[in-house]
């Protein structure tokens, strides 16, 4: 059987161990996969592994002896799953394998913003010994403790997000098909409309869906309130993002910490570069130590189940 490693680089670049795909059959690792090198490289795969790397409808149907391909991450919108679902090829997922790193990701970029350890930690040498007092700070600190959380998608991630906030003495209320009933203790299920008016802090843990693109726009941006930071560790397009630039540089609401964007890597103009108090990381929640060998370990377990004939984690059905 032979495996191809389409785009391995982003899972493992050298801390990881690759020795659980091959034992299972003959495997190709590749770093990176352009357009131009995916027919060469995936010729004769009984088993693709990708990452990012597209495999649209006209791939899956030129590889003949192609069966199963594994996705590195929980979204599988990088396979024509249509195309799969026609051809009979199954393609899993690694689903929950980042919760707790995302929840992390989500408080560290409220206590950046909120607490600015970063900026003040790069200006102490210079400024604090000529300080006339024994202290210095030139912009908000803010306490949690009281403050008001909107989860938007109450999912693994917003259920562990909510968990964190209530430590913080944080109020929570969450956006989610779920009853009220059925939420945890403490949780109030609001509006949409009603989260962007009273959150203090809004997080973003929904899909990425027609319904949901572009949901954080210059409307609903207007409710929101002054002193607010908006936080998306989920999927760039949930943001409209010149409108959230606009609301920035306008001080319409306070802040953002992003970790995701429309396009990865970044256009150079977009206009979150430059927008005031906007704090971007690249794509890197998903990525701790712990998670990405969860993710790794899980995605050999899918591929021995398909194997074994007990398939696991299929989202083409």
């Amino acid at each position: 059987m032979k495996i191809v490693v389409l785009d391995g680089y982003t899972l493992n670049p050298g801390d990881l161990s690759w020795k659980g795909f091959e034992a299972l059959g003959e495997c190709e690792i590749y770093e990176h996969t352009s357009s131009r090198e995916f027919a060469e490289r995936a010729k004769g795969a009984d088993v693709l592994i990708t990452n990012k790397t597209v495999i649209g409808a006209d791939q899956i149907f030129s590889l003949p002896d192609l069966k199963y391909i594994g996705v590195l991450a929980t979204g599988y919108n990088v396979v024509d799953i249509p195309a799969a679902i026609d051809r009979g090829v199954v393609v899993t997922n690694i689903p929950t394998y980042s919760t707790s790193s995302v929840a992390q990701m989500v408080f560290a970029h409220i206590l950046n913003i909120t607490q600015q350890v970063g900026l003040y930690a790069a200006e102490v040498k210079e400024k604090w010994p000529r300080s006339e007092d024994f202290c210095f700070w030139q912009s908000p600190l803010i306490e949690l403790s009281g403050l008001r959380i909107g989860i938007v998608g109450f999912g693994h991630i917003g259920q562990a997000v909510a968990r964190i906030a209530q430590a913080f003495d944080m109020e929570v209320c969450a956006y989610s098909s779920k009853k009220q009933e059925d939420l945890p203790q403490g949780i109030k299920k609001v509006s949409l409309e009603e989260l962007f008016v009273v959150s203090d802090i809004i997080t973003l843990h929904c899909p990425l869906t027609e319904e949901t693109r572009g949901m954080v726009h210059a409307e609903r941006l207007s409710t929101m309130k002054s002193r607010a930071i908006l936080i998306n560790t989920g999927r760039g397009p949930l943001v409209n993002e010149t409108d959230l630039a606009y609301a920035l540089n306008q001080e319409i609401i306070y802040a953002a910490g992003l970790d995701v964007l429309s396009q990865e890597p970044p256009a150079t103009d977009n206009p979150l570069l430059q927008a005031r108090n906007c704090f971007i990381t690249p794509h890197i929640a998903w990525a701790t130590g712990a998670a990405r060998g969860r993710l790794m370990d899980q995605a050999v377990e899918n591929l021995k189940s398909f194997l074994s004939g007990t398939i696991i984690n299929n989202v083409a059905k």
